[in-house]
């Protein structure tokens, strides 16, 4: 069995009063594709916003490699191996792909001159060289010129991964990746991330459209009410009880077992 990179254990988070992700502990095999999916207001972005160190859990650990991160700010545990893409582009719009990819690269530096370096103005550093290999590597070299508010959608998302690969991460969380594009944009999106896993990333997804997850993702975690409900693969997760339950009610989950649910 692959060994996790990634551990949860027994990890809860409340906000004034509210229990928002209560005792969930799963483990992300290395080289994996595992999705995190669950209804609307299940838990799904605080706890991404926990394993990336965004908020500081309550009680339980999280690991990295063996590593408990509990308590590691959110810009070390980039330097640790993690990074992350967000459901709403962040990129920089008026900026150029290049810029913004290295900008990504910043996450790397040690100390203020060493983080200025990705950006320097004295011709073609080794960090923009690096930068234009990254963009050809992933299908987009014909790009690191243009403004990135003129591009498509679906290009953008593209490249907000490309920039949070530039951190050299070992693990990849995507906040609903596929959202906002068409089911062209989709597939050729899922293909990419395919491309990047094989390439020895492993990914960790949060998203809603089930046939994308399907595609992409070998394993599932599904959370509702901040509870773990489902850990397993991805192929069985529509015919779990709990989670038919889940996203269909009490009423209707038994009458749909045997269709299978169209959970996100």
């Amino acid at each position: 069995m692959t060994a996790p990179i990634l551990s949860l254990d027994g990890v809860s988070k409340s906000f004034g009063g509210l229990d928002v992700i209560s005792n969930v502990g799963f483990d992300v095999a290395a080289g994996g594709r595992t999705a995190l999916i669950g209804p609307n207001g299940a838990g799904k972005t605080t706890l991404f916003n926990l394993i990336f160190g965004v908020y500081r859990q309550d009680s339980g650990a999280i690991r990295l490699e063996g590593r408990d991160i509990s308590t590691v700010p959110s810009r070390r545990r980039i330097g640790l191996g993690m990074a992350r893409s967000f459901q709403n582009i962040r990129l920089m719009p008026h900026l150029s792909v290049i810029e913004n990819i290295m900008l990504g690269q910043q996450a790397r530096a040690n100390g203020l001159g060493a983080m200025l370096t990705p950006l320097s103005l004295f011709g073609r550093t080794k960090w923009r060289v690096e930068a234009e290999a990254l963009l050809a590597s992933m299908g987009l070299g014909t790009y690191p010129c243009e403004v990135v508010a003129t591009l498509p959608y679906g290009i953008r998302k593209k490249i907000e991964v490309v920039r949070a690969l530039a951190a050299s991460p070992k693990l990849l969380l995507l906040d609903e990746p596929a959202a906002g594009l068409n089911p062209s944009e989709t597939a050729n999106l899922r293909d990419f991330l395919v491309e990047i896993a094989d390439g020895g990333v492993t990914l960790l997804v949060v998203e809603h459209d089930m046939g994308f997850v399907r595609s992409l993702c070998d394993h599932a975690v599904v959370l509702n009410f901040g509870r773990k409900i489902y850990d397993g693969p991805t192929a069985r997760v529509q015919d779990d009880p709990d989670v038919l339950e889940a996203y269909l009610g009490p009423r209707h989950a038994p009458a749909a077992a045997g269709e299978g649910a169209h959970a996100a």
